[in-house]
């Protein structure tokens, strides 16, 4: 098995994932979708061999010792890939998700006007959320990117691994990767907090001690990207203060209540058409009254106060699977499935205000 030549294969066929497992050809996931490669089943050992193959002797002691690996790679000038070792019955595997080079303009991605608003806030919370292979990663990229063009700021990435790979334009950047640059995503917060940054942008707010220092970034003057792997904009707001021991919970309203800007939760979709996928959102912006429920702990009130923001440029994920359907941009099915509320969604498509 040429590994190179598979990922060579996985950028001329667009797609966004290579699998390797035991037992099965190599797999692509094109537009959300696995396709087997034609090829003969991969054993033990020559995945093994292929995988050890492109790591660096202390990668392969850290996978040894903690039998997970975490890393980017770059094929000469070609596209990158994020990649992930791991054992699965005791066979070395991988995951490789391909990291275009070129940085999509947040228009180009499909993202509202209040995104590219919330890229020019001078300080604040911003968090873009969604699962797995939802696009957090390329929004926060086309985010950063337009910072980049249009202020002079010092930017500082933390991140697991490094994915885009960023060019100083007005902006300073500075990208530091978990493990290789600094120890854990709470310890390089703090520390970046000593080095002038002007933006803050964290691959991921994992633990309490993350997004404490996330919260007082946002609160003393910084702005603060970050993603989450929730679904809407109030499960996020409800997975941020639960992270809190109780007594600490209504001093974290307050800070969030503040600190919050904006949030977009996101998920990719296949087009109608076959080929290709879309996004759709939910963007909710922190006016007056958002920030209200947010102290009062009124969040079940939010998805009401988003759909009825029109004017704010808020919109609830049902909304936009709307929009998608009835511009014929997506099946009736595929936008279905992913409703948060059916009674509410059908509503909408029988609506023509929304």
């Amino acid at each position: 098995m040429d590994l190179k030549e598979l990922l060579k294969l996985t950028i001329q066929e667009k797609a966004s994932d290579l699998h390797l497992t035991e037992n099965s050809p190599p797999i692509l996931r094109i537009d959300g979708r696995l396709n087997l490669i034609d090829h003969a089943s991969l054993n033990r050992d020559e995945l093994k061999k292929s995988i050890y193959g492109i790591l660096a002797d202390h990668q392969k002691e850290k996978f040894e010792k903690d039998l997970e690996l975490d890393f980017s790679l770059q094929l000469d000038d070609s596209e990158r890939f994020r990649v992930n070792v791991h054992l699965q019955r005791g066979s070395v595997e991988a995951a490789f998700r391909r990291i275009p080079i070129h940085i999509p303009d947040l228009e180009q991605l499909g993202l509202p006007k209040a995104v590219i608003d919330f890229s020019r806030r001078p300080s604040g919370l911003v968090l873009i959320t969604g699962p797995t292979g939802s696009g957090k990663t390329t929004t926060l990229a086309s985010m950063i990117n337009l910072i980049n063009n249009e202020r002079a700021c010092m930017i500082m990435l933390v991140e697991d691994p490094i994915e885009y790979v960023h060019k100083n334009k007005k902006s300073v950047i500075k990208q530091r990767e978990i493990y290789s640059d600094t120890r854990s995503f709470s310890e390089a917060l703090k520390r970046c907090l000593r080095q002038d940054p002007d933006v803050i942008v964290v691959g991921e707010m994992r633990d309490l001690e993350t997004i404490s220092t996330a919260l007082t970034a946002a609160e003393t003057g910084h702005l603060v990207l970050a993603t989450l792997h929730t679904p809407d904009a109030p499960q996020t707001i409800e997975r941020i203060i639960d992270v809190f021991p109780a007594h600490q919970q209504q001093q974290v309203r307050l800070q969030l209540s503040a600190s919050i800007q904006g949030i977009v939760s996101q998920t990719l979709l296949p087009r109608a058409e076959g080929e290709g996928r879309v996004l759709a959102s939910e963007v909710l912006v922190a006016t007056p009254a958002i920030r209200n429920l947010i102290r009062e702990q009124a969040i079940e009130q939010i998805p009401t106060s988003i759909q009825t923001g029109l004017q704010y440029g808020m919109h609830t994920m049902d909304m936009s699977l709307k929009k998608l359907y009835q511009e014929g941009v997506i099946t009736y099915e595929d936008a279905f499935a992913q409703v948060r509320n059916a009674e509410e969604f059908q509503q909408l498509l029988n609506n023509s205000d929304y």
